[in-house]
């Protein structure tokens, strides 16, 4: 948050309506951003994701910004699936999978708050792996199991009370809700996750070709 406007001219040494146009000007450019209740503050880059045509893995899709990736593992455990989850993996109701709960970031900023489910059966080592400083494509991959095409159904909802404390965003900001369902090779459902994007980080590229 930048300083109130009294202050800035004190500590600039012009007066106040100088200092009101050049942040009405700074914010009508997109470089800052008023706030009710915060104040101003500046406005941040956005992150530039291409994974809704490119299947790539977090890290890569960060370093691609010339950005620091970070993952956090919150909760890796089983349960059995849900009606949702064993639609998505073509499973029966109440088959044990793990859930894989990750929070990422970008120089240390929280970006994404994501949650995996996959089917124990296909997979019965993969506990076994620290997801704080492995990739989950990169080791199934490894597994012979490499995701090689995906689904993915895109929302837009307000930030929960919990997205918003892990986000560290405002309650009912925009967050982008991406429903994945991965693929291998031969069209067995491998991977469920519903990932939560902060709206004001990141923008989504997409290509279409003309056929």
């Amino acid at each position: 948050m930048i300083p109130k406007e009294v202050d800035l001219a004190e500590q600039l040494n012009v007066s106040r309506p100088t200092v009101r146009h050049a942040i009405r000007n700074l914010v009508q450019g997109g470089y800052l951003e008023r706030r009710k209740k915060r104040g101003t503050i500046v406005t941040q880059t956005k992150i530039k994701q291409q994974f809704t045509h490119v299947i790539e893995s977090y890290n890569t899709e960060i370093q691609n910004n010339g950005l620091v990736a970070k993952t956090q593992v919150l909760n890796f455990s089983t349960e059995k699936a849900n009606d949702e989850v064993a639609e998505a993996l073509t499973i029966k109701p109440n088959t044990e999978v793990y859930k894989l709960v990750r929070l990422r970031s970008a120089d240390n900023k929280p970006v994404v708050f994501v949650i995996t489910y996959l089917p124990i059966a296909q997979l019965p080592d993969l506990q076994k792996i620290d997801f704080t400083h492995h990739s989950l494509y990169s080791e199934l991959a490894k597994a012979g199991l490499e995701i090689t095409h995906v689904s993915r159904k895109i929302e837009v909802h307000p930030a929960t009370e919990e997205e918003a404390q892990l986000l560290e965003t405002d309650i009912k900001a925009p967050i982008f809700y991406f429903h994945t369902i991965g693929f291998t090779k031969d069209h067995r459902a491998l991977e469920y996750s519903i990932a939560s994007y902060r709206g004001d980080l990141n923008y989504f590229m997409v290509e279409i070709d003309k056929h």
